[in-house]
């Protein structure tokens, strides 16, 4: 267990922590601005991979690859929201249901195989022909940069669109429902389009993951909304210690990547220590109980000082 050895796993980690952090940017939509639970990521994520290793097999330029990953994960959204919204299913059945429904459809996108894998050597990098892969574990350097790139241009995109009038029926759909009915919002509509926009994040998430890791595999996405919301929570902690006043929307949304990264730095320290890798998705449910007990845990600590100090006033 050598410290060198856990250092030179650290840049791979900071990379593949930027993939998983765009992908909580998606689960933050519906998670925090639209305060629905959907559990169909973890079948989109898988989609965006499929979709993306399939056209990379066939000749299609990386980003190429990655737009269309989008459009597929759009899709995905858009079924959980006509679920959800036009046949009354309750949102968290309504992902359930896609997930299910998608783990099929991805085995039939990638000729009923449970993996399909796009060699480097022969597709090579985007930087070297301008057709190849975008992101590559191959070359970490690159894939942090380039994912640092995307992660910034998805934040900028997201901090912008939340903004426009649309963007802020959105959020106000997800804030106040009725006032949101009273000011003329057709919830329903909103919601649908909110879905929509998450798993398309999740989509291109998955497709980066594809790229960097050269494979797509149908079971890719399970877990990742657990890991989704592990990065929210860790990023809005963080956020919140260093900013007492509270940090505006677009350096919340910073701070979810950087929550992803993190995430997967303590998943690889993990690893490092040599525990069963069996035991990674308890590690991750603890650090997930952890973080989301600490705000819970300090407004409790907060209240009991306030009566303490107001018990103390009146007997003086």
């Amino acid at each position: 267990m050598s410290l060198v050895n856990l250092m030179s796993r650290m840049p791979a980690a900071v990379a593949q922590g930027m993939i998983w952090g765009i992908m909580a940017l998606g689960v933050y939509i519906t998670f925090r601005i639209l305060r629905v639970s959907d559990l169909s990521v973890d079948g989109t994520f898988a989609t965006g991979g499929a979709v993306s290793v399939m056209l990379l097999l066939n000749g299609c330029p990386a980003w190429a690859a990655l737009l269309a990953a989008v459009a597929a994960g759009i899709i995905a959204g858009l079924i959980t929201g006509l679920l959800h919204t036009r046949l009354g299913i309750p949102a968290i059945l309504a992902g359930i249901l896609t997930q299910f429904a998608l783990y099929s459809i991805n085995l039939r996108i990638m000729g009923m195989k449970s993996n399909q894998t796009a060699s480097l050597k022969k597709y090579g990098m985007f930087f070297d022909n301008g057709t190849g892969f975008l992101i590559s574990s191959r070359y970490v350097p690159q894939a942090i940069l380039v994912g640092g790139i995307i992660s910034l241009l998805v934040i900028l995109a997201l901090y912008w669109y939340f903004g426009t009038e649309q963007g802020s029926a959105i959020r106000a759909t997800g804030s106040n429902p009725n006032m949101a009915a009273a000011q003329g919002i057709n919830n329903s509509n909103m919601t649908v389009l909110g879905l929509a926009i998450s798993n398309g994040m999740v989509g291109l998430a998955g497709a980066l993951m594809t790229q960097f890791q050269g494979t797509a595999d149908v079971n890719m996405g399970r877990g990742a909304i657990v890991i989704g919301l592990a990065a929210i929570v860790i990023g809005e902690v963080i956020c919140d210690a260093l900013f007492s006043k509270g940090c505006n929307f677009g350096v919340r949304l910073g701070f979810v990547v950087i929550g992803g990264i993190l995430y997967y730095i303590v998943m690889t320290v993990i690893l490092w220590l040599k525990l069963d890798p069996n035991d990674l998705k308890l590690f991750t449910a603890i650090i997930v109980t952890i973080f989301l007990a600490v705000p819970h845990l300090q407004q409790q600590s907060k209240s009991s000082f306030r009566q303490a100090a107001k018990k103390a006033g009146k007997e003086e």
